[in-house]
């Protein structure tokens, strides 16, 4: 019998107060593997209720007993390693390696925002100097109270660590929603809860669809503030909710981030770099460097690099070792994807390499690492966030060309310059418009540095300390001084 999915609402599994269930798709079988309740707004009620519940105890623990609790958290995904990593893969379509990079990055996130969680105790009551004479006045920083937490399925695990160890961390109570698409490795979430003697409430955990959970989560009265990562349509609703009663919400929505190749550079080394930007997770990445800013005189060197490692790829069961690119997560992303090639193609555009250079397997979501040159910038798939492994390139003449054209996007997410010259580098992405800039390396997405965008990519910041500055409300105790 296939796993059934509860609710996790104030320390214990329950059943949904609704009749409908969602199934859990394996995108490389595509067969079923799980159901979900598909909660509603009664479940939304009692989550709500019992993270109020919780809060004035949580909040009343201490730093020092909160970074304890994100600490064992830490240590308990850890401990189920293998068991995560392959259900990830499961459930998602990543491959193994990818997974475990995943899951590395949650453990750390978990273990930075417990050393936060222990110093924010000593920065309570810390001094503010003013002017005005025989007056002092305190800082503390206080819980924002109960919040919503809505993640997507592109990275299980990871960005719940994002907006759960820093909600936690600060005092905060929690009403989680995991994907519909994705929710097999958040369970582990509550289990660990469980484990780690988690007071009741402080965690609690929703299954179901946007219309089932999500929407009654950023509508509810009792919600203090709402964190979703996802789309620009679904965000907008999520603000929309969250401006009629004016409370915050943090956003991270899409991107169509450019990748810079300057001519001093070596185009063997370049495709490396430009590769990992935009075929990791089949492209399901919302920093994906979508959109490649090559100069002339490297562009067909570059083009030729690329086609050679697009053709390395080996596409498969993400189990698999051998695999460098599973399926994307589910029929509908890989629908579309398949609409945007097919508006390539009614467009002309100019192909390296797509579906006719790869033979898909059998079953699966597939779709193949496509790598389209010289695109228009009139183009849709220029503009706009396609979320698979599609790579769009345009030539220019200089850098302050490049510059320019990468900065002309309605997003401002991330960004990545590739230069011979590393102080060259570094002084081009300060002229760029995004929260995140890499030059010549990989995307490093660290605990300890921001994670967020400029313009239409989102509203505020995740990781760092802005990250636990988020769910944190500042306040001020002002009076005559003592001394």
């Amino acid at each position: 019998m296939q796993q059934l999915i509860r609710q996790f609402i104030d320390n214990r599994w329950v059943e949904s107060a609704g009749q409908r269930r969602l199934p859990v798709i394996d995108p490389y079988h595509q067969r079923q593997i799980a159901e979900v309740t598909a909660g509603d707004a009664a479940d939304v009620d009692a989550a709500v209720a019992a993270a109020r519940r919780a809060l004035p105890g949580w909040q009343a623990s201490g730093g020092a007993r909160r970074g304890d609790a994100l600490a064992a958290f830490a240590d308990a995904l850890a401990a189920r390693r293998g068991e995560l990593i392959h259900l990830s893969s499961t459930n998602n379509g990543k491959v193994l390696a990818e997974a475990a990079i995943d899951l590395d990055d949650a453990i750390a996130c978990y273990r930075y925002y417990a050393d936060q969680a222990r110093d924010l105790d000593e920065r309570q009551g810390s001094a503010v100097s003013v002017a005005m004479s025989g007056i002092e006045a305190r800082c503390y920083h206080d819980p924002v109270g109960v919040v919503g937490l809505i993640t997507p399925w592109n990275f299980p695990l990871v960005t719940s660590a994002w907006k759960l160890a820093p909600a936690l961390a600060a005092g905060c109570t929690v009403v989680l929603k995991p994907s519909e698409v994705t929710p097999l490795p958040e369970q582990a979430l509550a289990e660990i809860a469980l484990e780690i003697g988690l007071p009741s409430g402080v965690l609690n955990l929703l299954n179901g669809d946007g219309e089932g959970i999500g929407a009654p989560l950023s509508q509810h009265p009792d919600i203090d503030k709402v964190s979703f990562t996802g789309s620009n349509r679904v965000g907008e609703a999520v603000m929309a909710a969250a401006a009629e009663r004016t409370v915050g919400v943090s956003l991270e929505l899409g991107g169509k981030s450019p990748i810079l190749v300057m001519e001093d550079t070596d185009p063997e080394q370049a495709a490396d770099w430009v590769m990992a930007g935009i075929y990791f997770n089949a492209g399901q990445i919302c920093s994906a460097t979508s959109r490649l800013l090559v100069h002339e005189a490297v562009a067909d060197a570059l083009y030729a690099a690329l086609g050679k490692r697009i053709d390395a790829l080996v596409l498969g069961n993400p189990l698999s070792e051998q695999t460098d690119m599973g399926p994307l997560a589910n029929a509908r992303q890989r629908e579309t994807v398949n609409g945007y090639l097919a508006l390539a193609e009614q467009e002309g555009l100019r192909v390296v390499r797509d579906a006719r250079h790869c033979q898909l397997p059998p079953h699966g979501y597939f779709v193949a690492p496509t790598l389209y040159r010289d695109v228009p910038l009139t183009s849709r798939l220029w503009k706009e966030e396609i979320f698979g492994p599609v790579l769009c390139g345009h030539s220019v003449a200089n850098e302050q060309e490049a510059i320019l054209l990468a900065n002309d996007s309605e997003f401002g997410l991330a960004a990545t310059v590739i230069s011979g010259d590393s102080d060259r580098a570094r002084r081009i992405g300060r002229e760029l418009r995004a929260g995140s800039i890499w030059f010549n390396t990989e995307q490093l997405v660290l605990p300890e540095t921001g994670w967020g965008g400029f313009k239409r990519s989102g509203i505020g910041r995740e990781l760092g300390p802005w990250g636990l500055a988020s769910y944190l409300e500042v306040k001020h105790v002002i009076g005559p001084s003592l001394d």
